[in-house]
């Protein structure tokens, strides 16, 4: 009941807004299975997708749309009923479908979504099936995608169903284009044609349960496991050798560094300069500029991390097994509004920590509900309309946009406000408490040497975090912007927990090395350090668009780039906050060990 759902309310919550593992459905022999149809598109561009009858097929007289929930929409399914009349374990031959007349326009239309590569997706009992809607056969390919006469285009025009069934209920569904029946749209302008289809039923012993494993297994390549681990256990032996090797030199130079100022200390010999990090002491814990922007950014990262968390321990619960479309898109929408309460706490109560509960912290909280929400939904608005602009059905719906927005006002923004409130309550009274005092006036930072600045230390820090999830993101990207199927999320999670690590580390030692030259700015610094992986990221998709992926088309290449920016930005604000947290409690351990004046 009720009372039971507090510990687990996040989880809980999740499952109460996705739809219920399927339920089973029987039918009787004869008893009609619908067959819907999801969409069609360019098989390169998996954004790029259309309504099925936007190509001249056979389209009942009236469009009838099946209620699609949040995470279906968001993919661009939109379920339509088709004139395919399939009844329970009754097999057809051949039967014609409709009689079609291809006008000049539909033969047009069909040859550009052949030379497009379009395929198209039917669903039977919510089990997606796929096709090509017809073949090329050029004697030269040019490269140009300009098309000469010796080039051929087939329309398949007779699909064969063949169905698996197990007791009442339907297992598994094939279609094949029968490549003799296949009508060769080149020859003119205007085509008589006859759309015809045929059913087998087969008989199968595979549990319903276990119907959607063959979509785990492959999707239309086969998955190459053996790779995947390899490339892991590579990664991981990185990132210990990397992490042991790191912590063995601080350890030692840190042990030396506190010996050495204690023995300076108990000499008290006071001709002899201190040098190193001792020095900046009266500085190092000096605030910030632009506060209130740095701990809405601090808090915005850990909610972020508190998602990805959430996400990837539904996932390995197997919450978004293959069958359930769009799932994830739902959770984190969810998910995003639930934990909108950790940015408000943990922004307010740094921020009250740092300068006291009397500060600015109404204006930390306005930017830490606004930092990462406002560019995603300029983002989303700019590719909702382009969408809108191809008549395409990655557009979202007018109403699916209005239970967004009422999900960010009604949840996100309250939750918000209450966090921080209980955020700023929690600081009363605890203030920052540094180990040392910080001088009325600012030292001033000697000049360094180029690779010791900024730019480029921030550039080694965002390289080895991404060396260590470059393979595992390739699984990543041929999944969301492609048709692989990602199941392995136990292996994400490692990966993950690895970049989490890593980033940890790097971004502490090269803290230790800024603060070794006299640089007391380690505040934006070790943000920036540990955030830089996502400009890697970002990088990174430039190579796949061009390298990886055969993607085309501006709706396609737009909402790649678009997308894949806000996912680096997010990406940045959490590994940039895991850097500064961990930074921060390096640097208040290494000055506790000293005596500050």
């Amino acid at each position: 009941g009720m009372r039971s759902l507090a510990p687990a309310w996040p989880v809980l919550l999740v499952g109460l807004l996705l739809p219920p593992a399927a339920s089973e459905t029987s039918y009787e022999k004869g008893s009609e299975v619908v067959l819907y149809a999801n969409k069609v598109g360019p098989f390169a561009n998996p954004n790029e997708v259309y309504n099925y009858y936007k190509l001249p097929y056979c389209a009942p007289q009236e469009l009838e749309y099946r209620r699609e929930d949040l995470g279906a929409l968001m993919k661009g399914d939109r379920a339509t009923k088709t004139l395919y009349q399939i009844r329970f374990l009754e097999d057809v031959t051949a039967r014609t479908l409709c009689k079609a007349t291809l006008s000049r326009d539909d033969t047009a239309r069909f040859k550009a979504a052949i030379l497009d590569d379009y395929y198209f997706e039917l669903m039977l009992d919510e089990l997606p099936i796929w096709g090509y809607v017809g073949e090329l056969e050029a004697k030269s390919i040019n490269f140009a995608r300009a098309v000469d006469n010796s080039t051929r285009y087939f329309l398949f025009t007779h699909l064969d169903f063949s169905i698996a069934y197990n007791g009442k209920a339907v297992i598994e569904v094939n279609v094949t284009a029968d490549p003799l029946q296949r009508l060769d749209l080149s020859t003119k302008d205007s085509h008589q044609v006859d759309f015809s289809y045929s059913v087998r039923w087969i008989k199968s012993d595979v549990p319903y349960a276990e119907r959607m494993g063959r979509y785990a297994q492959y999707s239309f390549l086969p998955q190459s496991f053996e790779i995947h681990w390899l490339s892991i256990i590579n990664s991981f032996v990185l990132v210990l050798l990397l992490t042991g090797f790191l912590a063995i030199i601080l350890m030692r130079v840190l042990k030396n560094d506190v010996s050495r100022y204690m023995q300076q200390a108990d000499l008290e010999e006071e001709e002899e300069e201190e040098t190193g990090w001792k020095l900046v002491h009266g500085d190092v814990f000096r605030l910030p500029p632009a506060l209130p922007g740095f701990c809405a950014f601090v808090g915005t990262g850990a909610q972020l991390f508190s998602l990805i968390i959430f996400l990837l321990l539904l996932a390995v619960m197997n919450l978004f097994y293959p069958g359930n479309r769009g799932a994830m898109y739902t959770a984190a929408i969810v998910l995003y509004a639930l934990t909108a309460g950790t940015a408000g706490f943990v922004s307010a109560h740094l921020y009250c920590r740092l300068v006291g509960p009397e500060g600015r912290w109404a204006l930390t909280l306005v930017l830490s509900a606004t930092l990462f929400p406002v560019p995603l939904l300029l983002m989303f608005v700019f590719l909702n309309t382009v969408a809108i602009g191809y008549g395409s059905q990655a557009a979202l719906p007018f109403g699916t946009i209005l239970v967004i927005l009422v999900i960010w006002t009604l949840v996100t923004l309250p939750l918000t406000v209450i966090g921080g409130i209980l955020g700023r309550n929690a600081a009363k009274g605890r203030d920052f408490d540094p180990p040392c005092r910080t001088n009325k006036i600012a030292r001033e930072v000697p000049p360094a040497v180029w690779y010791r600045q900024g730019p480029c230390q921030v550039f080694m820090a965002g390289f080895l975090p991404f060396s260590a999830i470059y393979i595992e993101l390739h699984y990543v990207f041929a999944s969301v912007w492609g048709h692989k199927l990602y199941t392995l999320y136990g292996i994400l999670l490692i990966a993950f927990l690895m970049l989490v690590i890593v980033t940890a580390f790097i971004t502490v030692a090269l803290t230790y090395f800024q603060l070794a030259i006299e640089d007391h700015r380690w505040w934006w610094r070790s943000f920036f350090s540990g955030g830089a992986t996502g400009l890697f990221v970002y990088t990174y998709c430039f190579f796949y668009y061009f390298g990886r992926s055969g993607m085309f088309g501006f709706l396609q290449t737009s909402f790649f780039f678009g997308y894949m920016l806000i996912a680096s930005y997010a990406a940045f604000i959490m590994l940039g906050t895991i850097g500064f947290a961990s930074s921060l409690v390096f640097v208040r351990r290494i000055y506790r060990a000293i005596k500050c004046d």
